[in-house]
């Protein structure tokens, strides 16, 4: 997705930014702090007791663990998710979503979200049973396979769930697109507009899936207010990211990161399986100690994770620029996102380290204005 930043913060998107800083702050410590609880105190392991009294089936009872520990867990965040996802984007004018259809939503994304979980945790299982000594390294494989396929299934099974497609009508822009696509060497892709105006005020962007899912995503909130020169420039930055296999090489970080975080759990996980009460990794009720590694692990390397992603970033900014030489619009693009999204436009250092996964919109207007 196109995302921006920008020079000088309005007031709104100050106090907008700080408070969504503070909040994703509070929500990783909450989630810690509920994990801890849940293994400590015991609540665990009373739990897979209780289940292994009604199923004999393992598969079954962690299907039923993950279940009920979910559950629970979305009813203890509720109070946050509703204020982070809703309250607060209707607060500062960026949504327009009626209370029914966010709900909805919760409820699909709650679902995909447990079955997505479920066949990660299957797999663990599985391989931890197999592979006594390299689990670790076979895990991470296997997560890297499954983040490909749902790259892959995500533009097809998985928006249409929540926003309406539909081709973008025949005329100059589809025709800019296409010839742009080509010319940047991308085929055999199609181009929808889905309908962000019913959920968020906010402009976006993508070209999402691979093979015969690829697609060109335009929010009709972008393609409304943004001239069709606009509209080039975020596409060729999107297409950049295609061209340049950039999927493909944060896939592969990303799993270096996991393979980093399973190894620290394979080396370590006897010194802290107390916590769970468990004499070993292969107790469901360990799930607990395992996600608090996981969070713990996400937020040592999300800073390395992040500046690899801003590079990428530049990397397709440049090809961009290369392939339009539309420089003022590129600019203007970013100074309507920042407007249009209350981006921070010029995050502290400190912040920038944490959750900017994009570089600044200072870096990238510079970028633009060096590029003859």
């Amino acid at each position: 997705m196109f995302s921006s930043d920008s020079t000088v913060i309005s007031d709104p998107a100050r106090r907008y930014c700080r408070i969504k800083y503070i909040l994703a702050i509070i929500e990783t410590g909450y989630l810690i702090i509920l994990l801890f609880l849940f293994a400590g105190l015991g609540l665990s392991s009373g739990l897979v007791k209780y289940l292994n009294g009604l199923f004999q089936n393992k598969p079954l009872i962690l299907a039923a663990y993950i279940l009920i520990a979910y559950f629970s867990y979305y009813l203890l965040v509720f109070p946050l998710n509703l204020y982070h996802s809703l309250l607060l984007e209707r607060k500062f004018g960026l949504s327009n979503q009626k209370i029914t259809s966010w709900l909805k939503d919760q409820l699909k994304t709650a679902i995909i979200s447990y079955f997505i979980f479920l066949i990660l945790a299957w797999a663990f299982y599985y391989i931890l049973k197999h592979f006594l000594h390299s689990w670790w390294l076979v895990v991470s494989l296997f997560w890297v396979l499954f983040s490909l396929i749902l790259a892959k299934l995500t533009p097809v099974l998985i928006i249409p769930l929540f926003f309406k497609y539909r081709k973008l009508s025949e005329g100059d822009l589809r025709h800019r697109i296409v010839r742009l696509a080509e010319k940047m060497g991308i085929k055999s892709l199609d181009v929808f507009e889905i309908d962000f105006s019913k959920k968020t005020l906010k402009g976006n962007a993508a070209f999402l899936g691979w093979g015969r899912t690829k697609r060109v995503i335009l929010a009709d909130t972008l393609k409304d207010k943004y001239s069709d020169e606009e509209i080039e420039v975020i596409l060729a930055h999107e297409f950049a990211h295609y061209r340049l296999k950039h999927l493909i090489k944060l896939i592969l970080v990303n799993s270096l990161a996991t393979i980093i975080s399973l190894y620290i759990i394979f080396l370590t996980n006897d010194k802290v399986l107390w916590l769970a009460g468990a004499s070993s990794l292969w107790d469901i009720s360990v799930l607990p100690v395992l996600l608090i590694y996981l969070v713990i692990c996400a937020i040592l390397l999300g800073p390395l994770l992040n500046y690899f992603s801003r590079r990428f970033e530049i990397e397709a900014d440049n090809q961009a620029l290369e392939a339009t030489g539309l420089k003022e619009a590129f600019i203007s693009t970013f100074e309507k996102l920042a407007v249009q999204n209350l981006a921070d436009r010029n995050p502290h250092p400190l912040i920038k380290l944490i959750f900017f996964d994009h570089p600044s919109i200072d870096e990238r207007i510079a970028l633009a204005r060096k590029y003859h």
